[in-house]
């Protein structure tokens, strides 16, 4: 199995046998059931489709329920495919932490926190005018000139501006698994993961 659907639950820090302290991140991974096995005869590709967290009965369309109900389990909050070439899973089958080890590499894909409508400087990184502002006031923050004039007569394409930021799919590579807590399906992965505390993340080997 490539992977696992997870929930971050927060960071701490942990001592390497060196002494060194190191910041990690506490991830329930799973418990997981496979809601439906994708193959390349029925639907084109090979997959397995894994369903994290219940949600109520009354919460989920008729269509939903009966997808659930064919494994025989809760319908899930979270729902995620992953591929399964060669994977020998059957639908109703449920995959836990124990599938990690530690001291492996795994990526995390997460949603990050959302920031709102912000400008050029918590957005791109734009230094802003600083002190040297020669007698213009409220110019600090500011983007500057956006293009020529005559020529081009646009703005082009990509040019950074204020706007919207966070909010979007993250994926942090090559992270590595510090401990597996497989009774309580808790993963400590090195270093920060994207998203908010109790968002759902991917775990992918």
């Amino acid at each position: 199995m490539p992977g696992i659907i997870g929930k971050k639950i927060g960071m701490t820090s942990l001592f390497t046998p060196d002494g060194k302290n190191i910041p990690v991140t506490l991830i329930q991974a799973g418990p997981c059931v496979v809601t439906q096995v994708k193959t390349v005869e029925n639907d084109g590709y090979a997959a397995v489709q894994l369903g994290f967290g219940d949600k109520k009965l009354k919460r989920v369309t008729k269509a939903e329920a009966g997808h659930y109900k064919k494994t025989n389990t809760a319908p899930k909050k979270k729902v995620a495919e992953f591929d399964a070439e060669g994977a020998s899973l059957n639908a109703g089958d449920v995959v836990d932490a124990s599938l990690f080890i530690e001291g492996e590499f795994v990526d995390v894909v997460g949603t990050s926190k959302g920031k709102g409508f912000q400008g050029v400087v918590k957005r791109h990184g734009f230094a802003g005018v600083g002190g040297q502002t020669h007698g213009q006031h409220n110019r600090a923050r500011h983007p500057g000139s956006i293009g020529a004039c005559s020529w081009p007569s646009r703005v082009f394409k990509g040019m950074r501006m204020a706007g919207r930021t966070g909010g979007n799919r993250v994926t942090i590579q090559n992270l590595t698994i510090m401990r597996v807590i497989a009774d309580k399906n808790l993963l400590v992965v090195s270093g920060s993961v994207p998203g908010a505390k109790n968002s759902y993340v991917l775990i992918e080997k």
